[in-house]
């Protein structure tokens, strides 16, 4: 099979964004990048029920190049991110995740970015932006999305969710639950009272200590 640890991989994590409550039913998507073909989930499928032959392999202009079941509708957002997001440290993009995670999503219906609540932020970037809204699966949605991506690995989307990717799919899966950890952590302060910020430029400062971050 073409891509077959591709697909395969694409499966579990999706499997895994309902597993730790990322998304309910078929909502979210995943998609990881070999070359010039990209492994997406299918739109409208359970995920308890994907299999590897399920999963379509899409070119980057969009056409279908193997599989039978049509692609995420978000699939502008996944080519949008593939052909023209740049990350921050120059690393590929090989895998996105988009979700519906509860505490995300319902950040990105009060704020314009993630208030720095903790220094794990930095993991998207500087600051985390919150897209304007778009209805789901249009241009505009993809072009507010990049808009909103730009020198960042991460971004809510306004009344919707929120989108990471990475080197590969543990990496942009890991960002997805760090952010959806992070706006809980927001709100839960939130509710209680007025939460301390961290100060303005520690974030920036924690991006660059990440960068030599863990074993290299």
């Amino acid at each position: 099979m073409l891509l077959g640890d591709e697909r395969l991989a694409v499966c579990e994590y999706a499997r895994r964004m309902t597993a730790d409550g990322l998304v309910v039913g078929t909502s979210g998507n995943v998609s990881v990048r070999a070359g010039d073909l990209i492994a997406v989930t299918p739109t409208g499928v359970d995920y308890a029920d994907l299999r590897s032959e399920d999963i379509p392999l899409i070119a980057l202009d969009g056409s279908t190049v193997d599989g039978k079941l049509r692609p995420t509708s978000e699939l502008p957002m996944h080519l949008s991110v593939y052909r023209e997001a740049a990350d921050p440290d120059g690393l590929p993009v090989n895998a996105i995740v988009h979700t519906h995670s509860v505490h995300a999503t319902a950040v990105s219906t009060l704020v314009e970015e993630v208030p720095p609540i903790h220094y794990l932020l930095a993991t998207i970037g500087p600051t985390v932006r919150v897209a304007a809204y778009a209805t789901y699966g249009t241009p505009e949605l993809a072009k507010a999305m990049l808009g909103a991506l730009e020198g960042r690995r991460g971004c809510l989307l306004a009344n919707h969710g929120t989108l990471t990717y990475g080197e590969d799919l543990a990496a942009a899966y890991g960002r997805a639950r760090q952010l959806e950890w992070i706006c809980q952590l927001w709100l839960v302060a939130r509710s209680a009272g007025s939460p301390a910020l961290l100060p303005p430029g520690e974030i920036e400062h924690v991006v660059e200590k990440l960068r030599t971050y863990g074993q290299r």
